[in-house]
C-alpha cells in the first residue's frame, strides 16, 4: 500500500478545483485500506480519551462536499471507535425560525465541542457562503437590517463574511480548538452514479429528493463557490484538505490518517499526573479494596 502524504491533501495555496484529485490509488485492495483504517481509528480513539483526560484542547473537524459525497459513512466509519462521551456530531442543515433570530454564526458557535471533545460538523458555517451564494435571495431570509433586496448581497458582502468567518476560526483556535476541514471532492460523474443508485435501491430511496437534480445542475456554480472558498479560508490554524472522493474506503483512509499524523504531533497532550499522596498511596488502595 503506498503511504499517504498529508502534504499532498493540504491545501496551503491558491488552487484551482479543477485540477484537484476525485480519485486517488493507494494501490491496495478494500479489504486491506479497511484493515488499515481499523488501526488508526483504534489509535484515534484512544488518543481522544487522553485528550478528554487532559482537558484544554478540543478537534473541531469539518466535512463540507457536493450531494452524494460520503459524509455520513465517512463519519460513521472513522469515529466508530470513540468513546460516546467524548464526540459530539452535528448536521447543519436549513436555519430554524430561532436560528435565523440571530447572526449566522450563532448556531455553529453554540454547538462548538468542549475542552476534552470531538466535534464534528456535517455540512458547516462554510453553508452560508456556498449554498448562499449560489442562491442569494436565501440571505434576504436572515433578515440582516443592511441587506434589504438582492443588490446588497454584493462583493463587499461577501468579503465581510469571508473575513467573519477567517476570524471566527481564527478565534477558536486561539482558544484550544483543532481545527480540520475537509472537502470531499466529488466528480461529477460519481455523483450522478451514486443518485441512481439511491434511485435503485429502496433502502436508499428515502435519501433523494428532486431539489437533488435542480442542485445537480448547479454543478459548475457549486464548484466555482467551492474553489473561492477554500482559496479565502485555508489558513495555518485552520486548513482545508483536499480529499478525493469517488472511493469512499480510501477517502475514509485518508481523513482518519490525516487526523491522527496530525494529532499526534501535540505532545503536550497528556493524561494529566496523580496528585503526590494519591500516588504514593496507590498500594494502599489497592490492599484496602481487596480486602472487602
Amino acid at each position: 500500500m503506498k503511504d499517504i502524504h498529508i502534504k499532498d491533501f493540504k491545501i496551503d495555496s491558491k488552487i484551482d478545483i479543477k485540477t484537484l484529485e476525485t480519485k486517488v490509488d493507494l494501490d491496495a485492495s478494500e479489504k486491506k485500506i479497511e484493515k488499515k483504517l481499523d488501526k488508526i481509528r483504534v489509535k484515534l480513539g484512544e488518543w481522544q480519551n487522553t485528550m478528554y483526560a487532559h482537558g484544554k484542547y478540543s478537534v473541531l473537524v469539518c466535512f463540507q462536499g457536493m450531494d452524494t459525497a460520503g459524509k455520513d459513512s465517512l463519519i460513521r466509519e472513522v469515529f466508530k471507535d470513540f468513546n460516546v462521551r467524548g464526540i459530539d456530531c452535528h448536521s447543519f442543515k436549513s436555519p430554524t425560525e430561532l436560528e435565523l433570530k440571530h447572526d449566522y454564526l450563532w448556531r455553529h458557535y453554540v454547538r462548538l465541542p468542549v475542552r476534552g471533545k470531538f466535534g464534528i460538523f456535517n455540512r458547516t458555517h462554510y453553508e452560508n457562503v456556498l449554498v448562499t451564494r449560489v442562491h442569494p435571495n436565501y440571505i434576504l431570509g436572515e433578515n440582516i437590517p443592511t441587506v434589504t433586496e438582492l443588490s446588497d448581497v454584493n462583493e463587499a458582502f461577501w468579503d465581510n463574511r469571508f473575513d467573519e468567518i477567517v476570524n471566527f476560526e481564527k478565534t477558536i483556535s486561539n482558544s484550544g480548538t483543532i481545527i480540520f476541514k475537509f472537502f470531499l471532492n466529488l466528480s461529477k460523474d460519481e455523483q450522478r452514479d451514486r443518485l441512481i443508485r439511491r434511485l435503485e435501491k429502496k433502502n436508499k430511496n428515502w435519501k433523494f429528493s428532486a431539489d437533488d437534480l435542480k442542485e445537480r445542475a448547479l454543478w459548475d456554480n457549486y464548484q466555482t463557490c467551492y474553489e473561492d472558498a477554500i482559496n479565502r479560508t485555508s489558513t495555518p490554524n485552520a486548513p482545508w484538505y483536499n480529499i478525493p472522493a469517488d472511493d469512499k474506503p480510501t477517502a475514509r483512509l485518508i481523513v482518519a490518517n490525516i487526523l491522527y499524523e496530525t494529532l499526534k504531533k501535540y505532545q503536550d497532550i497528556k493524561e494529566p499526573q496523580l496528585d503526590p499522596e494519591t500516588e504514593s498511596n496507590i498500594e494502599a488502595y489497592k490492599k484496602q479494596l481487596e480486602s472487602e
